[in-house]
């Protein structure tokens, strides 16, 4: 697949693009930049493609449609409008979605892909995992506007690259920037390392401290088969998928884990850590009403490790798949693992708190809330 850039001048102030369905401004070395970024190839075989809405298409005056030296993609779900484009020039191609555009490309002739307006052609590319770039024009003043790019960028894990020098033209001031977006596990050592520069020391049950940020927030895109790997250390995966495993059956044994070879839950089940936290009755690793109890059986009273649960409590993960399936419209289709009933009798209260899961244009979205530390060693 190809990789998406995005072009765009915007109002510093507002991100606005567009007033009338036509810029806002005037400024030659803007236009003469996008020309050059756009048309620009290494081999001289090949073109680059641009991909716009039917607006930005409209917007263009006739006598420059088609941009020259481009392959123009226009998004419609219009089969006349797309017909008739098509038939217009072999320079032109229409299709149904931003998808479906790059499904459309010929690999073999194209070599770079821009989008370059409107703005939920802005949007959708921005949320696509192929856009790693984003050339700006950053224009000062104030401007009327009737549309608006969708986003600061900064906020969907894009920084800036590269920043060139105020220009000014009809009196109006305005530089070229370019954003990349950086491999996103590169977010997750990003925050480790704020929390080392800037993280609030507190102390702990263990005596060693810890150092924590409030609020801090990562995104991730799991398109195409792609799992973040959120460690700076070599991972035990068995060990990771067997306890994801051991929590969805609602099991609440250290043994049934420690007999697999995996020993992450060894210390919260010991007999001297259980004694420690008051627990004196319990027996060696059982770990009380933990993640996959309250997963599965929340609001049950639990007894012990071998107590058979079934049908008792409410089950949130049959609740959370079924609300998927069937009612995907729901805004409350949530996991917690966070009982406040509960909290005293278990070996250790939940870190990973809260999921909440979004529906939307079939795809499917989640928010952990969780807390989280640098390893203290």
């Amino acid at each position: 697949m190809h990789e998406i850039s995005v072009v765009v001048a915007v109002a510093r102030k507002t991100w606005g693009i567009g007033i009338n369905n036509a810029l806002p401004w005037k400024l030659p070395s803007d236009m003469k930049r996008f020309r050059e970024i756009t048309t620009g190839t290494t081999d001289a075989t090949k073109q680059n493609a641009v991909i716009m809405g039917r607006n930005t298409w409209e917007s263009i005056p006739a006598k420059f449609r088609p941009l020259p030296g481009r392959l123009n993609v226009v998004l419609t779900r219009n089969a006349q409008l797309a017909a008739e484009l098509e038939a217009s020039s072999p320079q032109v191609l229409a299709a149904s979605s931003l998808n479906d555009a790059l499904s459309k490309l010929p690999s073999a002739t194209i070599e770079h892909v821009f989008a370059i307006g409107g703005a939920s052609v802005y949007s959708d590319a921005l949320r696509h995992p192929a856009c790693h770039r984003a050339y700006v024009t950053l224009v000062d003043g104030d401007f009327d506007c009737d549309a608006f790019f969708p986003s600061t960028l900064k906020q969907l894990g894009f920084v800036e690259t590269e920043a060139l020098g105020t220009q000014r033209e009809n009196d109006i001031d305005f530089h070229f920037a370019t954003y990349e977006r950086t491999h996103e596990e590169l977010q997750y050592l990003a925050l480790i390392q704020r929390i080392l520069d800037d993280g609030i020391q507190k102390g702990d049950r263990t005596g060693t401290g810890t150092l924590s940020l409030f609020g801090a927030q990562m995104r991730f895109s799991l398109r195409d088969d792609v799992f973040p790997l959120l460690t700076t250390k070599r991972v035990f995966w068995k060990g990771v998928a067997e306890e994801l495993l051991w929590f969805i059956s609602g099991n609440t044994n250290a043994k049934t884990l420690q007999d697999k070879g995996i020993k992450i839950w060894d210390g919260n089940g010991s007999r001297e850590y259980l004694d420690s936290i008051g627990l004196v009755h319990r027996e060696e690793g059982d770990l009380g009403p933990v993640y996959g109890f309250q997963w599965r059986h929340f609001g049950a009273k639990y007894i012990d490790m071998h107590t058979d649960y079934t049908g008792q409590g409410h089950d949130q993960l049959a609740d959370v798949i079924y609300k998927i399936k069937h009612t995907p419209n729901d805004r409350r289709i949530i996991l917690s693992a966070w009982n406040p009933a509960d909290l005293g009798i278990m070996a250790l209260p939940p870190c990973h708190m809260f999921c909440q899961f979004y529906v939307a244009d079939g795809e499917l979205s989640c928010q952990v809330s969780c807390t989280a530390f640098p390893d203290s060693k």
